[in-house]
């Protein structure tokens, strides 16, 4: 049995589950319907398990395993509170998406890099040719030798919470690029590379590389991260528009787009730390090693924030038995 015939034979069943899904959240399930509710989950749950070991990368596996979770989630679970929601979602549901579609972030990346790169080697062959890379009212607003002038007299709250908006809605800009097929996507990323790699570039050429990356990474390895999980977003989004499969592009779109503003959603938090970095950490007088060493803690936190939500979502698969793995 190829898996076109597996949905076929089952889809009745699953469409049925998701109605009385549906139902019993308004409250508005008969008696009768709890009884067949938990049949259909338990075929559901065997479903999971056939399409897990014979379809383990095809879209039928994620549907299942997203249908039987609500369904579990319902029938044995208590509502929960928000803040518990929001625990959960943050601790666990947003680092298996990371892990599930980590493909399309790195995509991201390797674009950024590609950006950065090019407009590095340019600046550094050709220091002037920034002019004609970057925005005027920007080039002309960098000055190398004056790097560090300013610092701790900015009004840091201000600056943190400018910074936070900005980058928000570049990431809120790269997923939704995601509806032109991906298109704007891709041009935000190398784009926003292309900015980051001159500017370097030209640093580089003044023999300044070393004080200017202690001003960017101790906010920038958060920064980039939330960022290129948005730009995954995007770029899940878009591809699957762009190659629906066997699936209809309104179909790819409602269920990617669901995962992608979970992951966009995912990034917030990451957000406003590097917001909270770089508005009071990055201008201040701390000597350009400790701000090496707020960026390797950075790193240190991101990691272990990923390890320790994919064991707990490993712990849950082990103790939830319709949902561990075959």
């Amino acid at each position: 049995m190829n898996s076109k015939q597996f949905i076929k034979q089952h889809r009745e069943n699953w469409q049925e589950l998701e109605e009385l899904l549906a139902r019993m959240k308004r409250r508005k399930a008969a008696g009768t319907d709890l009884a067949r509710f938990d049949r259909l989950y338990q075929k559901a749950a065997q479903n999971l398990s056939f399409s897990r070991t014979f379809f383990p990368d095809e879209e039928v596996t994620f549907y299942l395993n997203d249908l039987v979770a609500k369904a579990h989630n319902l029938l044995y679970k208590s509502q929960s509170s928000s803040m518990a929601q929001l625990k959960d979602f943050f601790q666990i549901k947003f680092v298996r998406l990371l892990f599930e579609q980590w493909k399309f972030v790195v995509a991201s990346m390797l674009l950024f890099t590609l950006g950065g790169l090019g407009s590095f080697f340019a600046v550094i062959h050709d220091p002037l040719s920034i002019h004609s890379i970057l925005p005027a009212e920007m080039s002309g607003a960098i000055d190398p030798q004056r790097l560090g002038e300013n610092e701790g007299a900015v009004d840091s709250a201000v600056m943190s919470a400018s910074i936070m908006t900005n980058n928000i809605r570049v990431a809120i800009l790269a997923f939704a690029g995601g509806i032109t097929f991906g298109i704007l996507t891709v041009y935000l990323m190398i784009y926003n590379g292309i900015i980051v790699g001159a500017i370097a570039g030209l640093f580089w050429s003044h023999g300044k590389s070393y004080e200017f990356w202690a001003y960017i990474v101790p906010h920038g390895m958060i920064e980039l991260t939330a960022i290129f999980i948005a730009g995954g977003a995007g770029l899940l989004m878009g591809y699957k528009l762009l190659v629906p499969g066997r699936y209809s592009r309104g179909y790819q779109l409602k269920t990617k787009a669901k995962r992608s503003v979970q992951l966009l959603l995912g990034t917030i938090p990451l957000f406003i730390i590097a917001g909270l970095i770089e508005g009071f950490i990055t201008p201040s007088p701390l000597p350009l090693e400790m701000k090496y060493m707020a960026a390797f803690l950075t790193v240190l936190g991101l990691l272990f924030y990923a390890w320790s939500g994919w064991l707990l979502d490993q712990k849950r698969k082990r103790l939830v038995h319709p949902l561990q793995a075959p």
